[in-house]
């Protein structure tokens, strides 16, 4: 687990690494590059595992041994157990969890060491809200209230995802288009938006409309629903109107 800049959590802690999604503005492809030293695989575990690797032990000192393929981290399972002080923490920040291409022991395995951590606040995040459905029909997705399920929304087709037995949310970041719920129905009755801008290369390109954003919190103001403005936002919306509330009290555990 490690500290993290990310306004909305306290860390960020990665059992698996690695996606397939191939957004051209993606910040944890960049860092893989940047941390990550790409080796040879001998296990044979990618043959049988859709080109997926397991590694037991950090060896080589290498962070990301396999760059940006999906890797399944098994000795940092235990991390979260070792932090007795209450966390919010956004699980698997530098992968989709939920990508298609994960096996669903990856995410078994995923979810039971968060069980046995429950103090912490867990936050997944993907761009492939259907996994949820199909793992909540499995009776596999967890309903706990520490276990907060996100859609990374880019753009209004994205799709959502949203349950009455489960936390919901959608990051609307980078903000790509303006956003209209008519005819969304159910899809923006989440528990909390999270709202930003690309960052990093093209974000000048590819900023918001002030308009866009404002649009999205009158939608959230009318359900109730709380808002987070991550700093990325500032230069479009001043601080005096930066939001940046929470669906948990501070003091929730």
């Amino acid at each position: 687990m490690n500290k993290t800049k990310i306004e909305w959590c306290d860390s960020t802690w990665n059992p698996v690494t690695g996606c397939r999604h191939g957004c051209d503005y993606c910040y944890a492809r960049r860092i893989s590059r940047r941390f990550g030293k790409e080796l040879p695989d001998f296990s044979g575990y990618p043959a049988t595992h859709c080109g997926g690797h397991m590694v037991d032990n950090k060896f080589d000192n290498n962070p990301y041994p396999f760059l940006f393929e999906p890797t399944f981290h098994a000795y940092r399972l235990k991390e979260p157990r070792h932090k007795r002080k209450p966390q919010t923490i956004f699980v698997c920040s530098m992968a989709d969890l939920f990508g298609e291409w994960v096996p669903v022991e990856w995410i078994e395995e995923v979810f039971e060491a968060c069980k046995k951590a429950p103090q912490h606040r867990y936050l997944f995040l993907t761009k492939n809200p259907e996994r949820y459905t199909s793992l909540a029909m499995a009776g596999i997705l967890p309903e706990e209230d520490n276990f907060w399920y996100g859609s990374s929304a880019p753009t209004p087709d994205s799709p959502f995802w949203w349950s009455d037995r489960h936390n919901t949310f959608i990051s609307i970041e980078p903000m790509l288009e303006e956003f209209n719920s008519a005819g969304r129905g159910r899809d923006f009755a989440q528990k909390w938006f999270i709202l930003g801008a690309m960052t990093g290369p093209g974000g000048k390109r590819h900023s918001p409309r002030r308009e866009w954003v404002e649009n999205i919190v009158e939608v959230a103001r009318v359900s109730g629903t709380p808002v987070f403005m991550k700093d990325s936002l500032l230069p479009i919306m001043g601080e005096e109107n930066m939001l940046r509330e929470l669906p948990w009290k501070e003091t929730d555990g």
